[in-house]
């Protein structure tokens, strides 16, 4: 659906009282142009609806005239690099953004996640990319062998289970 008809929609949701689905429809907006800061903003004010500072503080992040105290909730909810750059949902180079502010944002998000990382990452980076962390392999092992040690049990009972019911009937 064109740009123009899915605003249309969100208008004619918001008038008639359904701002979930304005909010659904213009976060699939914002994540087919995540470059367009008008679209950013209206989600803003829908979060602002819902009494979500934090959410409105998110799609605001790239504004220069953005509310400080939103911008603060979204910092406190997001609190590291990484998932402030997860959040903000850009793609593709800061040169994109429409304003100097923007650019500047958005450079310096990045940049924090770097060093945070310790290697360079850009907005196009997959998500798995920025989980790489210290202790993130040791992590996803330990994980597996949880995994398998209840896959152990389970067959160990279903075992102990089956041999009880071969006893039964012999």
């Amino acid at each position: 659906m064109p740009l123009t008809a899915t605003l249309a929609r969100v208008d004619a949701d918001l008038a008639a009282g359904r701002v979930p689905m304005a909010r659904q429809r213009l976060r699939g907006l914002v994540s087919s142009y995540p470059d367009d800061l008008t679209l950013r903003r209206r989600l803003a004010e829908v979060y602002r609806l819902y009494g979500e500072p934090a959410e409105a503080g998110r799609w605001m992040y790239l504004e220069e005239d953005r509310d400080a105290a939103e911008t603060s909730a979204f910092e406190a909810r997001y609190r590291t690099p990484r998932e402030r750059m997860r959040a903000l949902a850009w793609s593709g180079p800061e040169s994109l953004a429409p304003s100097e502010f923007a650019v500047e944002q958005l450079t310096a998000v990045r940049t924090a996640c770097s060093e945070s990382l310790g290697r360079p990452v850009d907005w196009d980076s997959t998500p798995s990319a920025l989980d790489d962390e210290p202790g993130s392999a040791m992590r996803k092992f330990s994980g597996f062998l949880a995994g398998t040690g209840c896959l152990i049990a389970l067959l160990a009972m279903v075992g102990i289970w089956l041999n009880g019911l071969i006893a039964l009937f012999s």
